[in-house]
């Protein structure tokens, strides 16, 4: 017997008959998308909506430096003190290697606060650097799940070393205090100067935040190149006493006098110790730092804006 397979019953004469949706042009979707209020997912803001954005955004950018900030040291049995005693250990070492053995302490008067303050300053700038090359590649489970503007992650991180150096400033009072350096007016200096190397340090973390996105050995590179701006920064010598003569090229002195790490270092120091008078600054050493602090706060965060919609992707 062979067997018959029934035939597809027909459809009744009077059922409708399915039509295929329409296909539009590309700008009749665009139109049919503004006319209903769509855009792109992930699509980067105008530079003005974005920064309305972050405005809305800073308790999250307040909150999220504050967790992170406990957190760093959570695993030590001392916790919070090792904010303090990790630039204190580096300026012991450093007091022995450069004060002691290279004697650089003869040429700089005041040599423990100065050689402090320099490595605590320095320290400010350089943990900003670093937590910046992980601003993206660190939180990516945050990028990738949540919509918020992206530059949230390196401000906060660099508010983090903000308030992880006021804590450290307490100790730097109390070593100045104890050798002979009294709070006096010129102190106040210390605020302007402060929110300066601030603005040129949450500029460059987010450079180094968007590079180290695409790029991550820039954080295995980084602390190279932190090393060796740190040994270009007098923050264990004194640049002053290096440039007098004529035995360096004019050059090397221009660099060195404009070197942003040196400059919010000299800042510091001329507003905290009294013996680093203002004849050991280099000339029209504000509008320098102001400068810089203004050129890469605002440079860096056009530049990490432009890659705004790329962050997490790929």
């Amino acid at each position: 017997m062979v067997s018959q397979t029934a035939a597809p019953a027909a459809p009744p004469a009077d059922s409708p008959v399915p039509t295929p949706p329409p296909v539009h042009a590309p700008g009749e979707l665009a139109a049919l998308a503004a006319r209903h209020g769509l855009t792109t997912s992930g699509a980067r803001p105008s530079l003005p909506l974005y920064v309305r954005q972050l405005w809305g955004r800073r308790h999250f950018i307040t909150a999220f430096a504050t967790a992170k900030l406990t957190a760093q040291y959570s695993q030590a049995k001392l916790g919070q003190i090792w904010q303090i005693m990790t630039p204190l250990l580096n300026a012991t070492v450093y007091y022995f290697i450069f004060g002691v053995l290279m004697n650089t302490k003869r040429d700089v008067e005041d040599f423990v606060p100065f050689l402090v303050t320099g490595v605590f300053i320095w320290t400010f700038t350089s943990s900003s650097i670093t937590a910046g090359t992980r601003a993206i590649s660190g939180n990516l489970g945050l990028v990738r799940a949540l919509h918020f503007p992206r530059a949230s992650l390196p401000i906060a991180l660099a508010l983090q070393q903000l308030q992880q150096l006021m804590f450290s400033l307490a100790a730097l009072v109390a070593i100045l205090i104890g050798f002979g350096q009294f709070p006096r007016p010129s102190w106040l200096l210390a605020v302007p100067a402060l929110f300066l190397q601030a603005l040129f340090n949450t500029g460059v973390s987010m450079v180094v935040a968007r590079l180290a996105a695409r790029t991550p050995d820039i954080a295995q590179l980084m602390p190279f190149v932190l090393r060796t701006w740190m040994y270009a920064s007098g923050v264990m010598w004194s640049v002053d006493g290096m440039l007098r003569g004529d035995r360096v090229p004019h050059a090397v002195v221009m660099a060195l006098e404009c070197n942003p790490a040196a400059v919010f270092i000299d800042l510091m120091r001329f507003a905290l110790i009294d013996s680093f008078d203002a004849s050991h600054l280099p000339p029209h050493v504000w509008a320098v730092a102001t400068g810089w602090a203004l050129v890469c706060g605002i440079g860096g965060f056009v530049y990490f804006w432009q890659a705004e919609e790329r962050y997490g992707r790929g």
